[in-house]
């Protein structure tokens, strides 16, 4: 029970929030990245515009280190995913 108590706290921290964003869209580019298709590259495009809004939402709430790692994250996985295109 104290596991689920964790996990709802972590779903309210738009920081965690952002991060698990982050972790969608690094699975996303992955999979692009293995079968370049159109419809995993645009799946991988649309996992991008979810985790930087998620970010966008994060920054100015906290001042967490986690944002800047997720933000860093981000910047990693946009830069593979442009080089698929």
């Amino acid at each position: 029970m104290t596991q689920r108590n964790d996990s709802s706290l972590q779903s309210q921290n738009p920081v965690s929030q952002a991060q698990q964003s982050i972790s969608k869209l690094h699975h996303a580019v992955n999979q692009a990245q293995s079968h370049p298709t159109g419809q995993m590259i645009e799946q991988a495009e649309n996992a991008l515009e979810r985790a930087e809004r998620s970010v966008a939402q994060a920054d100015g709430h906290t001042h967490n280190n986690g944002l800047e790692l997720a933000q860093s994250m981000l910047e990693e996985e946009r830069s593979e995913l442009e080089g698929l295109k």
